[in-house]
């Protein structure tokens, strides 16, 4: 207990060091500085609800680039998984592939006819 919760004090910063200074187990410690950060189960519940919401919605903006589009997505995939909401590879492949626009059709028709979307990675997309 006394080594973990050295290790949880020289890992914080002084504002966090007087959230749990008064702690008296390391648990304590972990416990107080997880619902600084991530809020009570309530508030995880809603954030999360709010960015799948977010994941489900994405499209790709007018006059927006393929890299911001891709940036924007990634910022809410890994929100969620910071939350532990994960989706798979091929699930976030094939998001982004029916977020594009109109425009973007016979590109997303040769890549699904020329590549396993099961295996392909993400980054590979762009």
């Amino acid at each position: 207990n006394a080594k973990a919760k050295h290790i949880i004090i020289c890992a914080i910063n002084s504002s966090d060091f007087n959230t749990v200074s008064s702690c008296i187990s390391a648990k304590e410690m972990w416990d107080r500085i997880k619902v600084t950060y991530e809020g009570t189960n309530q508030v995880k519940g809603a954030k999360i609800s709010m960015l799948v919401h977010d994941y489900e919605m994405f499209t790709m903006n007018e006059n927006e680039d393929i890299k911001s589009m891709f940036t924007r997505f990634t910022n809410i995939t890994n929100a969620l998984q910071v939350l532990d909401k994960i989706y798979s590879n091929s699930e976030s492949v094939r998001k982004i592939l029916r977020c594009l626009p109109r425009a973007w059709m016979s590109k997303v028709r040769t890549i699904e006819e020329a590549k396993d979307l099961n295996t392909l990675p993400l980054e590979d997309v762009l």
